[in-house]
């Protein structure tokens, strides 16, 4: 469980902070119900070859500043996680942690697992993977800067409010609505104590939590491209998206899913 005797106050950076150090969560213990696929879940489904979960990792393991990476699966996939992916993990060096029946209960068990000695916390959903190292420095930047930093979107489309029966029951005004996405970028200190403070609040998000303690959570615009799986199309536009974003490689070794095969 998380820690429950701190305070938490923002200190802005002064030229003589420690350097900001990363723990990137990745939930992946999701029911995958909308996704239409009885062979994969969304986070270990084949997308150009790879799981979708490879994805991001890449682009986190890349980074210096990232320490840790902690990806959440659920129970009752550790078996066939500990097949597919587990010597893969290991040699990313990725901690996998079993998760929860909420995902804010699944967070809230890798938060207990996350270095002592990191800074700042990031969460990312397992299923995006059209992530730009661009967006990343950006809100890993405003959360720096400011203790608590999102990537979201403006609202473009016009919004309806509609009733049990899907008839429309008002148009909902645009103005100053944002969508928002991840990575989302904590102080470790103010996470724990949104954490520490949830109670049984089911919060959609982690800026949810911190909002409640009367934070502030800064937002970084994302992009359209950084989507979430959700269903079984989505797939397709991820695929299509991948083709935009550069593909850097990790360094040191061949990368683990060279053989394409041993996975399927």
């Amino acid at each position: 469980m998380v820690d429950r005797h701190f305070k938490y106050a923002h200190r802005p950076s002064t030229p003589g902070s420690p350097v900001a150090t990363f723990a990137v969560i990745m939930p992946a213990a999701g029911k995958s119900s909308r996704f239409g696929d009885k062979n994969y879940k969304k986070p270990f489904a084949p997308l150009a070859n790879r799981p979708v979960w490879m994805y991001a990792t890449e682009k986190f393991l890349a980074r210096d500043d990232v320490k840790q990476l902690i990806l959440v699966i659920s129970p009752e996939d550790r078996e066939y996680f500990n097949f597919k992916f587990a010597s893969n993990a290991a040699i990313l060096g990725v901690d996998v942690v079993e998760g929860g029946a909420e995902r804010a209960e699944s967070v809230e068990r890798a938060l207990a697992r996350v270095k002592s000695d990191v800074t700042h916390i990031a969460v990312h959903d397992a299923v995006r993977p059209c992530l730009a190292n661009d967006w990343i420095s950006r809100v890993f930047d405003e959360a720096k800067k400011m203790g608590a930093a999102i990537l979201a979107l403006p609202v473009s489309g016009t919004l309806k409010r509609v009733g049990p029966k899907r008839q429309i029951e008002e148009t909902v005004s645009r103005e100053h609505l944002w969508e928002a996405q991840t990575p989302q970028v904590f102080e470790r200190a103010l996470l724990l104590e949104a954490y520490a403070k949830r109670g049984t609040f089911a919060a959609t998000d982690e800026a949810q939590l911190v909002e409640r303690l009367g934070r502030s959570v800064s937002v970084v615009p994302g992009s359209p491209v950084n989507i979430k799986i959700t269903t079984y199309e989505d797939l397709r536009l991820a695929e299509q998206a991948l083709k935009a974003l550069p593909k850097p490689k990790l360094p040191g070794f061949s990368h683990p899913f060279a053989d394409d095969n041993k996975w399927r």
